[in-house]
């Protein structure tokens, strides 16, 4: 989730719509945090809306045949994957998103089958991702405040360091206002806070560089997502997935950089082997 000020004065309205921006922010912020340190069945509620939206959005966003039916799909595949998520059985989800994406791809027309099932992976690969890893025993409420620390403080200080810094785009085509220097900013920024909330926040004791890493590797990958839905939108001609949140747009373009950040992560926790997911983030 961003909280990013990427957006703000955005648009004909300028700064007119800046206290629906602020308000609708600081809910989402809070409710986001609220349903962490609950955890459980609010947690999963939370992330569940969230994959059903993105999932939404996404088909409604490359249109094609059979919408409805698209829409019931990938919203059977996030609900899926959220109890996947919970009892760790990551080959279970795996193929059950996959079956979902190819029956996604047969119904949506020969111009839309990749989309189509890309859309299905998109939402539900992160609601995965973080159900399984606030799930984990010890460090799951941890590895949730790591990622939000890690992709929040990437957002702002990559938008503010591209202010103040200026210089070349870093890709021009898609994101006209994504500057290098931003980008390596915001990026140091958000490992560095990643780091931070750890140490400070009950983690090992001997947290240090692969923590750090973690971070550098989570915040760039948040840029990517960031970049990834500026290119699936500008290939389908619109300026925000949908208008679901007032004064943000959609929720694909407030989760963009958390998708590919916590996707990332959790494969970490996967690849490692042993251990649950979060403690392997941290205990290296």
């Amino acid at each position: 989730m961003s909280a990013s000020p990427k957006s703000a004065g955005a648009g004909s309205g300028g700064f007119a719509d800046l206290g629906v921006r602020i308000a609708s922010a600081v809910v989402m912020v809070a409710a986001a945090a609220v349903t962490l340190y609950l955890g459980g069945v609010a947690f999963t509620a939370f992330w569940l809306l969230a994959g059903l939206a993105l999932n939404w959005e996404w088909q409604n966003l490359v249109g094609g045949e059979r919408l409805t039916r698209r829409i019931v799909l990938g919203g059977i595949a996030v609900a899926s994957v959220a109890m996947a998520g919970r009892q760790g059985l990551a080959l279970y989800a795996a193929l059950d998103v996959a079956a979902l994406a190819i029956a996604a791809a047969a119904w949506a027309g020969p111009e839309r089958r990749l989309w189509a099932a890309a859309g299905v992976i998109y939402a539900s690969a992160p609601v995965f991702a973080v159900c399984w890893l606030r799930e984990s025993p010890d460090y799951g409420l941890l590895a949730i405040a790591f990622l939000f620390a890690v992709v929040w403080g990437t957002d702002i200080f990559a938008y503010f360091g591209g202010r103040l810094i200026g210089g070349p785009k870093l890709w021009p085509r898609v994101s006209a206002g994504k500057t290098w220097s931003g980008t390596i900013t915001g990026v140091l920024s958000g490992a560095a806070l990643g780091l931070a909330t750890v140490h400070y926040g009950g983690g090992p004791a001997l947290a240090g560089v692969p923590v750090f890493l973690v971070g550098l590797a989570a915040a760039a990958f948040s840029q990517m997502g960031d970049l990834t839905e500026s290119a699936v939108k500008r290939r389908f001609g619109v300026k925000d997935s949908s208008q679901l949140i007032p004064g943000h747009g959609g929720v694909m373009d407030r989760l963009d950089g958390f998708i590919f950040a916590s996707v990332l992560v959790a494969a970490i926790g996967l690849a490692r082997g042993g251990g649950s997911a979060a403690a392997n983030l941290f205990l290296w």
